[in-house]
């Protein structure tokens, strides 16, 4: 018998599969296509086992879908910029360019083993410029149609890295790479006109139905639509020009519990106001060492300046509220002030407390008595109905805002509005790996924008990383060049794109990866839309929104059809690889290598206790991590295909341990033992047609049961029933011809999840060609239909014997048979029965 050496049969297999371009997709209008995309990998250098799970799963989708006839398109591309390369420059002394194709290297040898059906042919990084240059054709195409934009802005700074940084990449306040305290500061910034698609983009989740509901959620909440009212507060003490405070409020029905008005440090007032007085400017200054983002403000301890200035009350002019300079007011958000109504917003509440400013509720829980109700530590944010506010008493809150706004539209001192959270996308980045914006600084034309025969704009190679900043600023020779409206010296835009937008638009590029547009029209036409996307939740909110803003930006353009707006039609975000954590008693972190099992536990090579932590997401930091290399070395590509699809359902978390790779492995080699003994055997096996018919059913049964499971991506459910009819198959004894048939079967079920053990079947039983382009095998109805049923006898409520009778037999045939049964007619014993109960299908019982 032959042992299954996957070392030897996965590389024959693959070396197959690319002689033959099998996975090589071509546009074919005679076929029915299907786009399957995982979220493409940075190239750290490493792939882990999070990697293997995800890109098992597209392929088993891909490979599935090939199997019922579809053209399928599965590539692989790297998202290549970002400053990871660049630290790595500044740390190793090697170009960001070297530092990042090395990686690309390194992870293809190391993806290719798994034995993914991709087609490698339109692989390419968003690092290459025939990749960017496209890109920057785009932004100039997106200026054309007003959809890009300059402006001063206040963006999150790290003094370290000396980039902007978006509020993602700032974590507890700090730059995600440096650790630095992120600073405000204002930078005249590229922005992407993306609120302009705020509505559009919002409408559009509801029919997102193939999408997981938590990410249509935080969507719709990033972008954040709300109802309130813009208003002017007449200011009293205000320098010239500032004599109106304009602010936006999505409460105007708690405008009688005003208690003070806060504009941000970044406010024209506030500036205005530091240029006389040092202590403010020491103020703003202070607050624009917190971030921008909304985690930094939460939790930043809330301060204020009171500035002397007054505003009046829009509903009496008889009542002042004072203004303060507050380091909790951004002035992305809305105006850039607010008025604060300290009841009913936690916020507002904690800095009246801090400077001892009026608290007065108007809103008031109908189960609480409004003449004793009060506001401790914690603001009222509930139901309810308007007290303390004059002739808004008793209205719900609705009709107090609907009030409210009418009153003060009729004094033209303001408008009922309708705001977004979402706010223009900042793609101004102060660092060398990224993509040039494509524009030039001229002293006569000003910021033009670069002509297309001049794309790709590359970046320079002779960089250095010795100091802070952008090496780009620092490369007069690159920088300069001529106008391409006049002719004339001038100087290229230094700044490089968000990598964000990289990762935009990389689904369309696929689709056309060679062309010298960023599309070509048939092939986006046909391959668009991504009909199944796979990736991780943390980029459920930013990768997709801007991809989708990207998608409508480029059909404006007219780079994709307007099919294409939406541009994946399905999602689905997998659950994170975990492993136990290991720590010695000094609390160091150990691998699974450093540890051996003793009874009770584990220790170290030099006997030391193991502490053992809970199962997490594999991180090099706790030393968790299991490399695929070594686990492909030791059991094969397959065995850890079949595990990670194997454990649960692909949207939850999956624990690895080293006992349940083994029992993988192991089944792997006893579904190639059956298959060797069945085509090895002499014996014919038992001729009995029940017994080959038996078997079929099963087949067909479990072919339902795994299609059904890979449809519905519930893969682990696909694997369970194959387990099942593995065992079935051991021990049925239909003939060798019945077994044969049925494990080919096995082999073109198993083959998206297990292709090279599948290719190994498929060849040893016969079959035609590769498994891996054999057609999906259809499921006989008449399969899954029971001819017999068999059903308990009871006698006097307790079970006794049961009888196998024919599927549709009748209840008056049925009982015939039961009362000529042996059992029944011994515990009769001549007598009649006192009662016969009869369920067809379901029980007999016989009272004697």
């Amino acid at each position: 018998m032959s042992r299954y050496n996957a070392r030897v049969v996965e590389p024959k297999w693959q070396e197959a599969w690319n002689s033959a371009e099998i996975f090589k997709a071509e546009r074919d209008e005679s076929r029915e296509k299907y786009y399957v995309l995982e979220m493409f990998p940075y190239p750290s250098g490493r792939i882990h086992m999070g990697h293997v799970r995800n890109y098992t799963m597209g392929d088993v989708v891909a490979r599935y879908k090939s199997a019922k006839g579809f053209n399928v398109l599965h590539p692989m591309g790297w998202d290549a910029f970002g400053m990871p390369a660049e630290n790595a420059a500044m740390e190793k002394k090697v170009h960001p360019g070297d530092w990042t194709y090395q990686n690309i290297a390194d992870m293809r040898s190391q993806l290719k083993p798994i034995g993914l059906s991709i087609d490698w042919s339109r692989e390419f990084a968003t690092c290459d410029p025939e990749y960017y240059g496209q890109q920057q054709a785009m932004f100039i195409d997106m200026m054309d149609k007003e959809l890009v934009y300059r402006k001063n802005a206040v963006v999150n700074w790290d003094p370290v890295d000396m980039t902007v940084l978006a509020n993602e990449q700032v974590e507890n306040g700090r730059g995600w790479r440096s650790g630095a305290l992120v600073e405000r500061k204002e930078l005249t910034q590229w922005f992407f006109k993306i609120s302009e698609f705020s509505e559009e983009l919002l409408d559009a989740i509801d029919g997102l139905d193939e999408w997981p509901e938590k990410v249509r959620t935080m969507q719709k909440n990033w972008i954040g639509k709300s109802h309130g009212l813009q208003f002017n507060f007449e200011t009293v003490g205000a320098p010239e020009g500032h004599e109106q405070l304009e602010v936006y409020t999505t409460r105007p029905d708690t405008l009688f519990g005003a208690s003070f008005a806060a504009i941000s440090c970044d406010h024209p007032l506030a500036k205005q106001l530091e240029k006389d007085n040092t202590e403010i400017a020491a103020f703003n200054q202070e607050c624009r060492q917190l971030g921008t983002t909304e985690e930094a403000l939460e939790t930043a301890e809330k301060k204020g300046f009171n500035t002397g200035i007054t505003v009046k009350h829009p509903l009496d002019s008889g009542w002042e509220l004072p203004v303060y300079i507050a380091n909790f007011v951004l002035m992305g958000y809305g105006t850039g002030a607010i008025f604060a109504c300290p009841a009913h917003d936690q916020r507002d509440l904690d800095f009246a407390r801090k400077y001892d400013l009026v608290v007065t509720p108007v809103v008031c829980d109908e189960k609480q008595d409004p003449d004793t109700f009060s506001i401790g530590t914690e603001a009222y944010t509930g139901p309810g109905r308007m007290i303390n506010s004059r002739f808004l008493d008793g209205m719900t809150i609705e009709e107090a805002k609907l009030e409210v706004n009418k009153r003060i539209e009729a004094k033209g001192i303001g408008t009922a509005k309708t705001n977004y959270r979402l706010r223009d996308w900042g793609v101004s980045r102060q660092r060398y790996w990224g993509c040039p914006i494509p524009v030039v600084h001229c002293d006569d034309c000003g910021v033009v924008p670069e002509k297309k025969e001049n794309l790709p704009i590359e970046l320079p190679k002779d960089v250095t990383f010795d100091r802070p900043g952008n090496p780009l600023d620092r490369h007069d020779e690159w920088r300069a060049c001529e106008c391409p409206s006049c002719g004339k010296p001038a100087q290229r835009e230094t700044d490089t794109m968000d990598t964000f937008a990289d990762s935009s638009w990389y689904f369309a590029r696929f689709t056309s990866p060679r062309a010298d547009t960023p599309t070509v029209a048939a092939d986006a036409e046909y391959w668009m839309n991504v009909d199944q996307y796979i990736g991780g939740v943390e980029h459920a909110i930013l990768h997709l929104l801007y991809s989708r803003f990207f998608a409508r930006a480029m059909n404006l353009t007219g780079h994709l059809p307007k099919s294409a707006v939406e541009p994946f039609n399905a999602l689905f975000t997998q659950g994170m690889v975990c492993h136990e954590t290991y720590q010695n008693p000094d609390g160091k972190w150990l691998t699974p290598d450093e540890i051996k099992p003793v009874e009770g536990g584990y220790e170290t090579a030099d006997g030391q206790p193991v502490k053992v932590g809970p199962s997490i997401k594999m991180s090099k930091s706790k030393k968790n991590v299991v490399d695929p290399e070594d686990i492909i070395d030791q059991y094969g590509a397959d065995t850890a295909r079949w595990f990670v699809m194997s454990d649960s359902p692909p949207e939850r978390d999956v624990e690895w341990t080293a006992s349940g790779a083994d029992a993988a492995w192991k089944h792997l080699q006893r579904v190639w033992r059956m298959t060797d003994e069945i085509c090895q055997s002499a014996d014919a096996g038992s001729s009995e047609p029940k017994e080959a018919l038996a078997l079929q059913k099963t087949t067909h049964r479990t072919l339902d049961e795994v299609t059904k499971g890979i449809e519905g991506f519930a893969f682990n459910k696909s694997v369970a029933a194959l387990y099942q009819f593995t065992n079935t198959v051991a021990k049925s004894k239909a003939d060798k011809a019945a077994k044969a048939d049925a494990m080919k079967i096995m082999a073109q079920m198993m083959q998206p999840m297990t292709p090279h053990l599948a290719e190994e079947m498929w060849n040893a039983l016969g079959g035609e060609g590769l498994v891996s382009q054999a057609e999906w095998p259809a499921v006989d109805p008449d399969m899954l239909v029971d001819d017999t049923v068999t059903m308990p006898i009871q006698i006097n409520g307790k079970r006794r014997d049961e009888i196998e009778v024919s599927a549709s037999i009748t209840k008056e045939e049925l009982e015939k048979l039961v009362l000529a049964h042996d059992s029944v007619v011994r515990a009769l014993d001549g007598n009649a029965p006192k009662k016969l109960i009869v369920v067809p299908g379901r029980i007999v019982n016989v009272v004697v």
